[in-house]
């Protein structure tokens, strides 16, 4: 089986940072894009960050210069560097990873739970 699971998420004051990160683990071949969505109260989900095998980076231009997404193949782990928070990034912040399993060889996307991001002004 293969698992997604975020952690970092946690209350923040606005102008204040936090780092998230995704791990794939389980019976995991080969990982593709590694990407971070979020999705506020009331709101569409939307992407916040992505990141190839190879290191080339997507991000909205709403989010360029405040938010960087990084990751560490041989952990097979994402992260995701927020600075100057404020209220707007509130949001449950879920990290989708498209992977191949060891078992079926079947590429598709996973989904983590989901970490709340709380920006308090």
């Amino acid at each position: 089986q293969v698992h997604v699971v975020e952690s970092g998420g946690g209350l923040v004051q606005a102008g204040g940072s936090l780092r998230l990160s995704c791990a794939a683990t389980g019976s995991v071949f080969g990982i593709r894009t590694m990407s971070w969505y979020r999705q506020a109260p009331g709101k569409q989900r939307e992407l916040v960050a992505g990141i190839t095998s190879g290191g080339i980076t997507n991000y909205p231009d709403s989010l360029k210069g405040r938010f960087t997404i990084s990751r560490d193949n041989v952990k097979r782990t994402a992260y995701l560097q927020m600075n100057s928070l404020n209220s707007e990034d509130t949001a449950v912040y879920y990290c989708n990873v498209s992977l191949r399993d060891s078992i079926a060889y079947q590429w598709r996307d996973y989904w983590g739970q989901g970490t709340q991001v709380t920006v308090s002004s």
